[in-house]
């Protein structure tokens, strides 16, 4: 669980590091448009948000509250794989070493 542990904060770090750079140096809208412009920058965003879906399916799954669940999603769909690290950093931290904790929240 250490390593998956340090996985996650790593992710925390590299996505607040990118996210910091994209929004002070970058423009979403310019960029953004000829991301969409490009067939390979719309394989890539539904490749993206399929992986949002998903994670934010588990993320339901989960959590004992469906309103924070929810928070949760929209975090994952406007802040991406940053809000997925934090999450998964918050649910080994909570899990206390149990595996099928982390995992299935509050099924365990």
């Amino acid at each position: 669980m250490k390593i998956a542990k340090i996985i996650s904060f790593l992710g925390i770090i590299a996505m607040t590091g990118v996210l910091i750079y994209g929004f002070t140096v970058g423009d979403f809208l310019a960029e953004g448009s000829q991301l969409l412009a490009m067939p390979w920058g719309i394989v890539s965003l539904v490749d993206l948000y399929t992986g949002f879906i998903l994670f934010s399916m588990w993320i339901i799954y989960r959590e004992k509250s469906l309103p924070v669940a929810i928070v949760w999603t929209v975090a994952m769909m406007t802040l991406g794989f940053f809000a997925g690290a934090l999450y998964s950093f918050l649910a080994l931290q909570a899990s206390n070493g149990d595996w099928r904790k982390f995992w299935l929240g509050k099924h365990a």
